[in-house]
């Protein structure tokens, strides 16, 4: 075989996936039918989760680089720097449960170029003019049919995973099932040199579509007049047929910096495994960008799948680990779709949707439902069903950066022990049980003894190298039965 896993995509879940495939052991080879990465800015940032997950692989530094012109950008662009819902900018950072789990803003070229570089590091490679054109797979592995500038070639893996987008090939050669709901609005996005937009009405809902405009940006949501090729890319001409239509005004357009265009489709596979071949992302997924949540719900698809795939591709994984993939992260896809449907009920035109819109901004004003709205989008609200009784608060929940003091006397944080992708099981030095319990398992993760500082409730953690909690325990005798579950589930002794 060529790789235990062939990722089909080099976008940031791709490579996220490998990357993470790498680390828990496995041998990836990413496949991009691109000659170089795309310089589309499809999106401007990731989520708390997402973020989290790249800050423990030490790719916080190189985030916080891009994180404040991000916010000016989203400034620009929007005229607020807080979340929306349906467009409605109240979403406020610092009313939420958890503010200090923030997320990136960096636009998605510039996060592509980041994992690009982490994945190198890793000594993984990318073969570029690489198209997938078929796709065959039986017990003992999988294997693609390429197109390449030197010709055809086969490429044969123990698995192949699919993070090629919204149209994947991968997806429909496999046979995945993609239901869901036609679109219902176009989006069009253009930066360039534009003439004539000081005669553009105010930004906002008109009785056609809507209007969006930044100096050098003009953007338009319409519910009719959809391409006849949706893969081409937008020309300043359609652009100011769209403005015209929504605004009833001409302007010219002189040069096109970057365009975006994409509609409100929501499609959903209807399992993200179909014996060897996995699906990731937009692959598995397509929905509104309405509350900027695609790239994040992606990204912890790749950081859910690599360390669950690796161990089957290792043969040393507990009996139905792969098949918890798809029931964990089906849900959260599921849930994405429906938050993003409905903000595009909201943005449609008329007196109807107008008043649904004035009632959530008004509920936008309430603290609380400010907090549920910022959970709807932010994915901080998300919880995994677990095979064992777990009762503790954050059992099955994204773990926090958690601070500690180790036994060493050495303050670190949680991202800075996770860095090898390797689970982690951290107890306060008042619980040895909790070491005793996980003796057997010492070769398959990492154990600190530490002392939680920022969460009361919390002196002893087990954490999947996904970030999720997958035990955990209050000062005090610890749960070591449910330990021993936990363990049992994740991992195999070593």
């Amino acid at each position: 075989m060529n790789a235990d896993v062939v990722v089909v995509g080099a976008g940031p879940v791709g490579l996220l996936l490998a990357a993470e495939l790498r680390l828990a052991g496995a041998t990836p080879l990413v496949l991009d039918r691109l000659a170089q990465p795309t310089s589309e800015p499809k999106a401007r940032g990731i989520g708390p989760l997402a973020a989290e997950a790249l800050r423990r692989r030490g790719l916080g530094e190189a985030l916080a680089k891009f994180h404040e012109q991000g916010l000016a950008d989203k400034a620009r662009d929007h005229g607020s720097e807080k979340g929306h819902f349906a467009q409605i900018h109240k979403i406020d950072p610092d009313l939420q449960e958890e503010p200090e789990r923030t997320g990136a803003l960096i636009w998605q070229p510039d996060l592509e170029r980041i994992l690009a570089e982490h994945l190198a590091s890793l000594g993984v490679p990318i073969w570029r003019e690489h198209e997938v054109t078929a796709l065959t797979q039986d017990d003992s592995g999988a294997t693609v049919t390429v197109r390449t500038p030197a010709g055809e070639r086969h490429i044969s893996a123990g698995y192949v995973a699919g993070c090629d987008g919204g149209r994947s090939t991968v997806r429909k050669l496999a046979g995945f099932d993609f239901p869901g709901t036609a679109p219902t609005s176009v989006v069009r996005r253009l930066r360039g040199d534009i003439s004539g937009m000081e005669r553009l009405p105010e930004p906002g809902w008109l009785p056609k579509g809507m209007l969006m405009c930044a100096p050098g940006m003009v953007a338009t949501v319409e519910f009719d007049g959809f391409p006849e090729d949706r893969a081409a890319p937008l020309t300043g001409e359609e652009m100011r047929d769209s403005l015209y239509r929504v605004t009833g005004v001409e302007v010219e357009v002189a040069a096109v910096h970057d365009t975006l265009r994409f509609t409100d489709v929501a499609r959903q596979a209807a399992t993200y495994r179909l014996g060897r071949v996995l699906l990731a992302g937009d692959a598995a997924h397509v929905h509104s960008p309405n509350g900027g949540q695609g790239l994040n719900l992606g990204l912890m698809d790749a950081v859910n799948l690599g360390w669950k795939l690796a161990a089957t591709v290792a043969g040393h994984a507990p009996d139905g680990l792969l098949d918890t993939y798809t029931a964990e992260r089906h849900p959260v896809g599921a849930a994405v779709l429906h938050n993003t449907r409905a903000q595009s009920a909201l943005l449609r035109p008329g007196a109807h949707a107008a008043a649904m819109r004035d009632i959530v901004s008004d509920l936008l004003d309430l603290p609380e439902a400010n907090r549920y709205f910022g959970r709807l989008l932010n994915g901080l609200g998300t919880r995994y069903d677990l095979p064992y009784p777990a009762t503790h608060l954050l059992a099955g929940r994204p773990c926090p950066d958690l601070r500690l003091t180790l036994a060493s006397g050495e303050t670190r944080t949680l991202a800075d022990l996770a860095a090898s992708g390797r689970p982690l099981l951290v107890h306060a030095p008042s619980q040895p049980e909790v070491a005793r319990a996980a003796a057997a398992w010492r070769g398959s993760l990492d154990v600190a003894e530490a002392t939680v500082e920022d969460h009361d409730g919390l002196s002893a953690a087990l954490i999947r190298p996904d970030g999720t909690v997958a035990w955990a325990s209050a000062p005090g005798p610890a749960d070591t039965t449910t330990l021993t579950a936990a363990l049992h589930a994740w991992l195999s002794p070593a």
